[in-house]
């Protein structure tokens, strides 16, 4: 399970750093541009997901905290959680990137609330939604 956890870290990082540090380069448009960065994440979470449902365990379906808290507690878990964040957190990022470049909204600006998507998604996610709207509320 370790390696798969490595490995989508390792699969987000070209994208955000294209985002960050790239972000007017043609090849990072065309790159971000397509669905493929973030189609692959949904992929590996719902295989994740489904091996852990016929597993000879399974996986408890309780969605109570103590629940929760036991699931995302095991190895297994915590990278199906990890993959769901991943994958939220591009798509989030990479949206917020492309509306940026629509609107015309400034790298220096968008840059660092990227890196709070890609650190913390929700925050980030607020931050972009008022930066996006800035502009109107002047």
């Amino acid at each position: 399970m370790e390696i798969i956890y490595n490995l989508i870290n390792l699969y987000v990082l070209p994208f955000w750093a294209l985002m960050l540090f790239a972000p007017h380069w043609s090849w990072t448009k065309r790159i971000l541009g397509s669905f493929w960065p973030v189609a692959v994440l949904p992929v590996i979470y719902a295989v994740l997901l489904i091996s852990q449902l016929f597993a000879p365990t399974g996986m408890p379906l309780d969605v109570s905290l103590n629940g929760i808290a036991a699931l995302l507690g095991t190895p297994t878990g915590a990278a199906i959680g990890w993959a769901h964040f991943l994958a939220f957190d591009l798509f989030v990022g990479r949206w917020a990137y492309l509306d940026s470049r629509e609107r015309g909204l400034s790298a220096w600006v968008v840059s660092p609330i990227l890196f709070f998507v890609f650190m913390a998604g929700p925050l980030g996610l607020g931050l972009y939604l008022f930066a996006r709207n800035w502009r109107s509320l002047t």
